[in-house]
Parts: C-alpha cells; sequence; structure tokens
C-alpha cells in the first residue's frame, strides 16, 4: 500500500459558500411554492416548487460533510465505500467528497507518550488504563481520527531481562518517533501505536542480552568472534543506536521513522542489587588496596636506595628484612602508626 497525497485545492470556503447558497435557493423556491399554491392560477406549480425545494433542503446538508479543516504536522487518511481514496497531509481548509470517511483504527489507543494525551477528544473523557502504560478510550467518547505527524516521544514501560551473564537488570528506554507513510501506518498493520510498543519491547530485549551489564571478560557484543568491553553501563550510546536500528528494521512495513532511542533507566533488579553492590564494593577495596601495596614497595625501594648510596648506615639482609616489614607495616596500615623506641640496638 502506498501513500496517495490527495492534490485538492483548498477550496472549503468556496464548497461552504455555494452549499449555503443552495440551501437558501431551496427555502426560497419552497416559500414561493407556498405563495404561488395559495394563488388560484397556479396550484401545480407550487407544488412542483415545494417538493423541489424540500427535496432540496433535505439533502442539501450533504456537502457539508466533505469539509475537513486540517491543521499543521496533521493528516487525514480517506476511504470511499471501502476504497483507499487518498491522504490530506496540508494545513487548510478543504473540500473533498462528501461521501468520504476517514480511517485511523489506532485512534483510541492512547500511549503513556508526548502529544498523546487526550488526541484531540472532548475534555476530560473517560478513558480505560490498560498494561503498559496504554490507554483507550472509553465507549461512547468521541476520537479524533487524524493522524499526528509530530515527533513523539514514548516512554516504554521498565522490563526485567537478563544480560548476557544471565544477572537481571531493569532497563527503560524513550523513543522519539514520528508517522512518514499513513496509508502503511493505517493499512499494513492493525494498529500502528500498540505495533510500536511492542516492537520496542521485543527489540530491547533482543540487544540487551547480547551485553553484560558491566565489562566482563571473554563478551563477544559485536559479534566479530573477539572479546571486547562493551556493556550495558559503559556502551550505553552503542546499545542505545543498536536498539533503534532493531525498531527500525521491525516497523518500516508500518510506515514509521524511529529518529532515535535513548536510555533512560538502568539498574541491577532489586532482589541482586545488594549482592552486586557488595561485589562492587569489594573490587573497589581490592583494586585500593593493590595500589597501595604498589606504592608502599616503591617507597621502600627508594628509602632502600638512598641510604645505601648516602652511605648513612649499613644493612645486612636481616636488617632490611625488618626494616621492610616495618616500613610495609606503617604505609599499608589502615591506621596510623604507633612508633616504639628503642634505646638499645636492635638485637
Amino acid at each position: 500500500m502506498q501513500e496517495k497525497v490527495l492534490s485538492v485545492k483548498r477550496n472549503g470556503f468556496k464548497a461552504l459558500f455555494l452549499t449555503i447558497l443552495a440551501l437558501l435557493a431551496c427555502l426560497a423556491l419552497f416559500i414561493c411554492g407556498i405563495v404561488v399554491t395559495e394563488s388560484e392560477s397556479g396550484p401545480a406549480l407550487g407544488g412542483v416548487m415545494i417538493a423541489v425545494g424540500a427535496v432540496g433542503m433535505f439533502f442539501g446538508w450533504i456537502p457539508l460533510c466533505g469539509l475537513h479543516v486540517m491543521k499543521p504536522q496533521e493528516a487525514l487518511v480517506l476511504t470511499l465505500f471501502g476504497k483507499y481514496y487518498g491522504t490530506l497531509k496540508n494545513d487548510g481548509f478543504y473540500w473533498v467528497n462528501p461521501f468520504c470517511t476517514s480511517f485511523n483504527p489506532a485512534a483510541k489507543t492512547k500511549l503513556n507518550q508526548s502529544g498523546d494525551v487526550n488526541g484531540g477528544s472532548k475534555p476530560g473523557p473517560a478513558v480505560i488504563f490498560g498494561a503498559n502504560g496504554e490507554i483507550s478510550a472509553a465507549p461512547g467518547t468521541m476520537v479524533n481520527n487524524k493522524i499526528s505527524l509530530k515527533i513523539m516521544t514514548l516512554n516504554n514501560s521498565r522490563q526485567k531481562i537478563n544480560d548476557c551473564l544471565g544477572n537481571p537488570v531493569e532497563i527503560g528506554i524513550a523513543v522519539m518517533w514520528k508517522v512518514v507513510d499513513t496509508a502503511k501506518a493505517v493499512f499494513n498493520v492493525d494498529n500502528y501505536k500498540e505495533y510500536l510498543s511492542l516492537q520496542c519491547d521485543t527489540a530491547v530485549r533482543n540487544i540487551v542480552r547480547i551485553y553484560p551489564y558491566d565489562v566482563a571478560e571473554n563478551v563477544d557484543t559485536t559479534g566479530d568472534g573477539m572479546a571486547d568491553e562493551g556493556s550495558l553501563r559503559g556502551s550505553s550510546e552503542i546499545v542505545a543506536e543498536r536498539i533503534r536500528q532493531e525498531i527500525q528494521q521491525k516497523v518500516n512495513e508500518a510506515g514509521l521513522e524511529i529518529i532515535e532511542a535513548r536510555i533512560t533507566y538502568l539498574a541491577y533488579a532489586p532482589e541482586i542489587a545488594a549482592v552486586m553492590l557488595q561485589r562492587q564494593q569489594a573490587r573497589a577495596i581490592i583494586d585500593a588496596r593493590k595500589m597501595i601495596v604498589d606504592g608502599a614497595v616503591g617507597m621502600v625501594e627508594m628509602a632502600l636506595d638512598r641510604l645505601e648510596k648516602g652511605g648513612m648506615v649499613a644493612l645486612d639482609d636481616e636488617r632490611k628484612a625488618s626494616m621492610v616489614s616495618n616500613l610495609l607495616v606503617v604505609l599499608c596500615g589502615n591506621h596510623d602508626a604507633q612508633p616504639v623506641v628503642n634505646s638499645g640496638t636492635l638485637y
């Protein structure tokens, strides 16, 4: 199904003026028919005038159904007796075939996203809240069948997904999207809004399970057979771009364009968050201790070298070992050293 943009002129005011003139003419003909009927010269002519005026006024409102007001960044898909007639996409006041009807199966579906809260219905409509932030209009409420061509942001609900190491993580994404082909969006899928939300969920699951939450060894996230340092926490831009491409491949047939995808929330699942925090703390302690030991060994080496070069004192191996032990205790300890003054010899 290919989109067909109607190239009709913005002739709504002309059609409205002519329709009003026709209705007034029918009304005048009806009144004149009554006047002629009351006279003795032409009762038959008066009856014909009354009949023509009445029929004209009865059916004269039908052309008014073809009037449509279009705002910027709006589209209206029209069908004529079940066949795709065309799409109005430019702003203005239009008149089309009055027997055309607007069609938008996703008009009653309101996702939890920007620009799609009221959907053009009357203020304060009754709504029904569903899963995944989906909102459906209650029966009997007025629904606007116009399709918004603006860029909208879909805040998809948070999902709990296992990463490539099997650790459950919670992730949420925001997707910026817009409709680029109204015919595909309306006719190729049953409901393009629900279709987009579902494809966002599946794309996030497909990409997240490739990456670890944090950098891990022997993990290939690019598919080239070589281990790399990709992770959800450290490669968020790359992960978001892969999610966008995954969604775009799925929604091409729905006439949608995914402009951008961003990760809005990322954390370990609550059941393992405390354990992972302890793991990160232990790793930080080990790294800090390693740095302290490296620095302490360097300082001891420097102290021994300066003592030997300066000739201040001659130390044998046993005294060097004792001095190294004391210096390491002082430099690597968690608390301030409490010196012990020895007034005698070292032995």
